[in-house]
């Protein structure tokens, strides 16, 4: 499927700059003349203008086709890295943090509605993994420009042409990606809006809690394992490694399983496995305990985000356009999700050392159980789809 590969390089080609901000921060401050605390304020604005751009990408697919959306944020991301490259101030740099975000939002979003409608549970799986590869060979690539003594502008400048020539391509295949029109009538559909929005309502909170958990363990796991279970750092380093590896390893696998067992099954065992692993990081005990309870929840996150996306029209029994809105707010919730509760996470660390990791994860953990219960009951409606393959009928764009 033509859609499927170009959506996959999207991603990982879009995640390669994502993942570098950190790594390049302290040679960008010096430039600028500020300190190490000023990345916070451009992360908020980043992840600000994301949760934009991902809410309205909903409203935005009504008059786009896909392949141009898609392209736009693309686009948007490219230009963001050459404005960024050669802004002389902080100022015109934190205005290309915005437009990077913005870009990536909407692109992220687009992907993500497209999939839901598209793509079974293994591609949609794949999709994310991509995204994994892409996050992992940008600090990797950039610390290799780093080496051969070229300044963070270069490295941003050269990841900016990979990204629009990206767009170009996205914009000239539009034809690949297809359009899709409800096969419900609307009068089949209009009784069940009130206890819909509920059922979005509960899903945000998932999304939120989710991304949290994920994005607390592996932003706070050397920590916990350092400070707070007496590993080495070498050791620590390597157990962070293979955390963020179990999330690939997750999507490729666990994605493939939910193709044949069914997307729903293989969520609820992952769900319940992310407080497992949450519980055995809890456990006071030897070392390789904490290293097992990482490594349990890391694979059992792997795959939710990506089948919690692709069974959004199942639990609401939701039309195309009504589905398409609520990944786009769903990819939105991500983003707010991952900032604001690693940051809440890092509260309680501070004041209660670094062993304290394992507590909010598994409250955490035990809230995204306890919601996933209430949205396990499907919205009544007519099905929206049939062996895990969304049935609709498909318009080229």
């Amino acid at each position: 499927m033509p859609s499927f590969r170009l959506a996959c390089l999207a991603y990982l080609c879009s995640a390669v700059p994502s993942s570098i901000l950190g790594l390049l921060w302290p040679s960008i401050r010096l430039s600028y003349h500020q300190p190490l605390a000023a990345l916070g304020g451009l992360l908020a604005l980043g992840v600000a203008a994301s949760v934009l751009a991902s809410a309205v990408t909903g409203r935005l697919l009504r008059r786009l086709p896909t392949g141009a959306v898609v392209a736009l944020g693309a686009g948007l991301v490219g230009v963001a890295l050459a404005v960024e490259a050669l802004s002389p101030y902080l100022l015109l740099f934190a205005a290309g943090t915005a437009l990077f975000g913005l870009g990536f939002g909407g692109l992220d979003a687009a992907l993500n509605a497209y999939a839901a409608q598209h793509f079974g549970a293994r591609q949609i799986s794949w999709m994310h993994a991509s995204y994994g590869v892409g996050a992992t060979v940008g600090p990797v690539l950039a610390t290799a420009m780093l080496s051969q003594a070229l300044t963070w502008r270069w490295v941003y400048g050269l990841l900016a042409a990979p990204l629009v020539l990206l767009a170009v391509v996205l914009a000239a295949t539009g034809r690949a990606w297809q359009r899709l029109t409800s096969p419900y009538p609307m009068d089949e559909r209009a009784p069940q809006r009130p206890r819909r929005r509920l059922a979005v309502v509960w899903s945000l909170v998932f999304i939120v809690v989710e991304d949290g958990i994920e994005s607390a363990a592996g932003l706070w796991a050397y920590v916990y394992l350092v400070n707070g279970r007496g590993l080495s750092p070498a050791a620590a380093g390597l157990t962070v490694s293979a955390y963020w590896a179990m999330m690939f390893l997750g999507r490729a696998v666990l994605g493939a399983l939910a193709e044949r067992t069914g997307a729903s099954r293989v969520l609820a065992a992952a769900v319940c496995g992310v407080a497992i692993g949450a519980a055995i990081m809890a456990v006071p005990g030897p070392r390789f305990v904490a290293v097992l309870g990482l490594m349990t929840l890391g694979l059992a996150a792997a795959p939710i985000f990506p089948l919690f996306t692709l069974t959004t029209a199942d639990r609401l029994g939701a039309d195309v356009r009504s589905t398409t809105q609520t990944v786009s707010f769903q990819v939105a919730a991500s983003s707010v999700g991952g900032a604001v509760l690693p940051a809440g996470v890092g509260l309680a660390i501070n004041a209660y050392g670094g062993r304290a990791l394992a507590v909010p994860l598994l409250g955490l953990s035990l809230l995204m159980c306890g919601v996933y219960t209430r949205l396990a009951v499907p919205t009544p409606g007519p099905p929206a789809t049939r062996s895990g393959v969304n049935v609709v009928e498909r318009q080229p764009e």
